[in-house]
């Protein structure tokens, strides 16, 4: 049996470390630094002798340079997300105050009545928070000619407000953002609120530079033994904004010190590893991994075993690992490498539509998103509010995610976690996935979806095939914990069934392509039966045509599921 802590032993900090305070004197936010970024990443790989390729895709960027604010007489500081429109000569409108189309870090907490949109017509709309895609499309989509983000704290947040994952398609074009806007500080957006409320007006100025960059790509492979082409794809950006030593400086040096490790047990691997570095995370809404899915596609979907996010660990204070995202089906790896190294016990989240989670649509098993995090005792000693990086440091997309973001203690525990997660996926004689939690995450949605909607449409035969699929996993499963399922049987249908079930679980349009950047709800193709009951019977009448395709789809996905797991 293989002795992890043997491996683990072998973890180094000399390399990451040196990466970290490398990357702490280099911005990574212009096409150019990228790229030196990722001659420094090569470099510290071929120092270890592992061996890299840097690719060097084209990416659509969208390239911040300066926003401001106008409005009674003063000029307030401000930042532009990505993606928004550059108006250098400003958009003028009255503004409107919006707390029903505000929301916090989740992409999911969007406006809920369309209806109160439509006061933003015309207007230039204020909402508390960040600046997220889904509020500003729908103000877009309501009429708003602007829309003024107010950040919680005193510093100001960069991010995004594009909904299209990787570089658009031409039909994705239509939705690139055509309106401005600008993230400001708590204090300020106080002051902007308070002359909403006169019926005050403010002129928003942004520019951005939008276009095509080539940006490098490094990728290390290190093969397996076990005669199979199948492999684990340990990835995670490498792009920031400004030095982002949290986000994700310590991130790319978690992967460095796994890969290094693995390299020097590589003769142990059964399976290969694969581990890249981003380009285009927090400029090109995901366009690097975007990019890999696209172009190795084929590959991923034949031979990727599972796949492992790794952004904003090894941060200052972030010792809690109790909240772990991953898909159902990893849930019980997740929890046993979590007590393995940490001795805490993680409770499963469900991952989010960001942070380069781009293989959904693929269908491929994902772990993790981010791992460590602040504590929630510490959070609220610090007052912090919640951010989505930096393990909950609210440096995060600021200015302050400089070297004293990062901590040499728990960067170690995170290259730990990382590592164990990938040996037991690389070297595992069966794949350390359960597919029994997935069937009982489709078997509770159902249940609801079916409850809510059964005065309109019968979703029983849903539930059925749920329950069939889960009376086969059973079988599986227990023949695999029986000892009498050879691995070389159980692991192609292991792998396969997530090219059936995962997208069914997380997308909503076909699969190789990319679902916009908001979140999906479980089930999707049936989770408009939990919105029935707030509808006229127009806009239900839509709804169940929506429901009728998606039942169908659901039963395919099911079947050939099933089907799968029949031929062994």
């Amino acid at each position: 049996m293989l002795d992890r802590d043997v491996i683990r032993d072998d973890v180094s900090l000399d390399a990451p470390w040196t990466l970290v305070e490398s990357f702490a004197g280099q911005p990574r936010e212009k096409p150019e630094d990228v790229n030196r970024g990722a001659d420094m990443i090569a470099g510290a790989l071929s120092a270890l002798g592992i061996p890299v390729t840097v690719y060097e895709p084209r990416i659509f960027l969208s390239l911040p340079i300066s926003a401001s604010v106008t409005a009674g007489g003063k000029t307030f500081a401000a930042k532009p997300p990505a993606f928004c429109a550059s108006c250098p000569d400003g958009v003028t409108g009255q503004l409107i105050f919006m707390p029903e189309a505000s929301g916090g870090t989740p992409l999911d907490r969007g406006p809920s009545v369309e209806s109160a949109l439509a006061k933003a017509k015309g207007k230039i709309a204020i909402i508390e928070g960040f600046a997220l895609p889904n509020f500003t499309a729908g103000l877009e989509a309501a009429g708003a000619v602007g829309v003024i983000a107010v950040n919680p704290g005193e510093r100001i947040h960069w991010g995004t407000v594009s909904t299209i994952w990787g570089t658009p398609e031409p039909e994705d074009l239509a939705r690139l953002p055509r309106i401005p806007s600008a993230a400001v500080n708590r204090g300020d957006g106080d002051a902007l609120i308070a002359l909403a409320a006169q019926g005050g007006s403010a002129t928003i100025r942004t520019q951005l530079e939008t276009g095509w960059h080539m940006q490098k790509l490094p990728v290390a492979e290190i093969p397996g033994t076990g005669g199979t082409d199948d492999f684990v794809l340990l990835h995670g950006h490498y792009d920031s904004w400004l030095e982002g030593v949290g986000d994700n400086g310590t991130g790319n040096a978690c992967m460095l010190g796994v890969a290094e490790a693995l390299w020097k047990n590589r003769d142990r691997l059964k399976r290969g590893v694969r581990l890249a570095w981003w380009p285009g995370h927090s400029t090109g809404r995901y366009g690097g991994s975007a990019w890999f899915a696209d172009t190795f596609g084929l590959d991923i979907h034949d031979h990727c075993v599972a796949h492992l996010n790794c952004d904003s660990p090894g941060c200052r204070w972030a010792t809690s690992y109790e909240k772990v995202a991953c898909t159902a089906e990893a849930e019980g790896l997740v929890k046993q490498v979590v007590a393995e190294v940490t001795g805490q016990v993680a409770v499963r989240t469900r991952p989010q539509r960001n942070s380069d989670y781009t293989f959904n649509n693929i269908g491929v098993t994902g772990l993790f998103n981010a791992s460590s995090n602040l504590p929630e005792s510490v959070r609220k000693e610090k007052r912090y509010y919640v951010v989505g990086g930096c393990g909950g440091n609210i440096a995060w997309h600021t200015e302050d995610d400089t070297i004293e973001i990062a901590d040499r203690a728990v960067l170690e525990t995170d290259i730990r976690l990382y590592l164990t997660a990938v040996l037991r996926l690389a070297t595992d004689d069966v794949l350390p996935i359960d597919w029994r939690a997935a069937a009982a995450e489709y078997a509770d949605t159902a249940a609801q979806y079916a409850k809510a909607a059964a005065a309109w449409i019968d979703l029983a035969p849903v539930q059925a095939e749920i329950g069939e699929l889960a009376a086969a996993l059973d079988a599986f499963h227990a023949r695999i914990d029986a000892g009498t399922l050879a691995p070389e049987n159980a692991n192609p249908v292991i792998r396969g069934l997530a090219r059936h079930l995962v997208p069914l679980n997380y997308t909503r349009g076909p699969r190789f392509t990319h679902d916009p950047a908001l979140n999906v709800p479980r089930l999707p193709a049936l989770s408009k039966a939990a919105a029935l009951a707030d509808m006229d019977d127009h806009m239900r009448g839509f709804a169940l045509a929506q429901l009728l395709r998606g039942r169908n789809r659901v039963i395919a996905a099911l079947r050939d599921a099933r089907a799968l797991v029949a031929t062994v």
